[in-house]
């Protein structure tokens, strides 16, 4: 990779798990409009839909990390959080009772830790949820994990929920890396979590991996690679570290001159690429990775691949509903966001509310480009609507098209295999609002 085309290319651009982007939503649906886009959406359409749920805490505080997270250990809240979830969940369905009559394609449990609820809440929280609901014939249940702070009694009763997916933190495995992220875990810790997972019947093994951490080098980022491929997840996330410290001023505990800059940030993701590509790995979208066998491998073969504020996914549903604090939602007609402060999110739910914070509804603009967007994202190409629009393009893209990153060609916007880096930097194309109104204050993390 030529180091002036990432100079050149190492701008602010949005990750685009969503569009719009959430600091471009305008008008929040009230409760009636959000509730009216979910039981249209559901009796219309025979599609299911999927669920997700926010556990925020964590028992320490990971540095690198972006999420809405509560930083405690006191496990005297567990109870009161299930409850919570599970008041929010009856609220939607005495509004929403199709949620019950279409299949639930996929859980997925983020966080935070999730894995910080005892064994007992989880089970507590999670079966009158599951007792309920359609179970689609391809059901996937996901939970992200804390290998530090997850058990073997967790996993099983996870897996007796009919969990088959398992996504580990990861990072880095070397141990000064960890250090100055505040997130000591040795590979041993890694290796017997996921040895016991697959043990247990886990069908799929993800690993979560950052570069442009402090103090990392090609010889730490091989070797964490390495030991990443010799225990063979069935999915990789090789993530760029994003600096917002705007967001969290925790990051800032890190020394610039600690951190690898762009040239050398690049460099980084390309050891680790090139580490997984020789071990046999498909690169599956943007910073995603999966064995051949891997469904995530056979959406993009067969072009099926999805992407949703949850990342890619083999399975498309029309709904995504999440549940908890900060949780965002989707429909094909809005967004919608819980309220991210825990006691504004307790309130509402005690006065019998829908605890929204802010959202948006989407003009027939949005939806358009929204597709265009999700087809670039999962397929390195997308059909143009226009001749204007392929003509707009050939004169925003020029640059990219005459460094051969990306090129036009049967009415076609198609990423080269030299441009899938610069994937979020020809998205932009796309994205009519952020063209139309350039952030006055940085508001995305670098596109390198």
């Amino acid at each position: 990779m030529k180091l002036d085309l990432l100079a050149k290319y190492d701008v602010p651009a949005p990750r685009y798990t969503s569009y719009p982007t959430v600091p471009y939503w305008e008008t929040t649906p009230t409760t009636d409009q959000w509730i009216s886009h979910l039981k249209s959406t559901l009796t219309g359409s025979p599609a299911g839909w999927s669920l997700y749920l926010h556990i925020p805490y964590c028992e320490t505080l990971c540095t690198f990390c972006g999420c809405n997270n509560i930083i405690t250990k006191d496990h005297k809240k567990e109870s009161p959080y299930v409850h919570m979830i599970l008041k929010e969940w009856e609220l939607y369905l005495k509004s929403v009772p199709e949620l019950l009559d279409r299949p639930l394609k996929h859980i997925h449990l983020g966080g935070g830790t999730p894995t910080f609820l005892s064994t007992e809440h989880l089970i507590e929280m999670l079966k009158p949820i599951l007792s309920k609901v359609k179970i689609n014939e391809h059901f996937e249940g996901s939970i992200e994990v804390d290998p530090r702070r997850t058990t073997v009694e967790q996993l099983k009763a996870l897996r007796d929920l009919g969990f088959n997916r398992v996504s580990m933190g990861v990072q880095d495995f070397h141990p000064e890396v960890q250090r100055l992220v505040n997130r000591i875990q040795p590979f041993e810790i890694t290796e017997k979590l996921t040895n016991e997972a697959r043990a247990m019947g886990f069908t799929s093994v993800n690993f979560d991996l950052i570069y442009g951490m402090a103090k990392q080098t090609p010889e730490t980022i091989t070797d964490t690679a390495q030991k990443t491929v010799a225990l063979r997840p069935d999915r990789i996330a090789l993530y760029s570290l994003a600096i917002v410290p705007w967001i969290k001023p925790a990051q800032r505990l890190f020394k610039d001159e600690d951190l690898p800059k762009a040239p050398e940030k690049r460099k980084l993701y390309e050891i680790a690429r090139e580490i997984l590509l020789n071990a046999g790995y498909v690169e599956v979208g943007m910073d995603h990775f999966a064995l051949p066998t891997d469904n995530l491998s056979k959406a993009l073969e067969s072009k099926s691949l999805h992407r949703n504020f949850m990342g890619y996914t083999d399975q498309k549903s029309d709904i995504l509903l999440g549940l908890g604090v900060s949780s965002i939602s989707e429909s094909p007609w809005s967004f919608h966001q819980n309220e991210k402060v825990l006691p504004l999110y307790e309130q509402a739910l005690n006065e019998d509310r829908i605890p929204t914070l802010r959202g948006h509804v989407l003009t027939d603009e949005d939806r358009h480009q929204r597709q265009q967007i999700l087809e670039l994202m999962t397929q390195y190409q997308v059909a143009f609507s226009s001749a204007e629009q392929e003509a707009a393009a050939k004169e925003f893209l020029s640059v990219m098209i005459q460094d051969g990153l990306v090129k036009i060609e049967d009415h076609h916007l198609k990423v080269t295999p030299d441009g899938k880096p610069f994937l979020r930097n020809a998205c932009v194309f796309f994205d009519e609002r952020l063209k139309r109104k350039q952030p006055q204050t940085k508001i995305f993390s670098s596109s390198i």
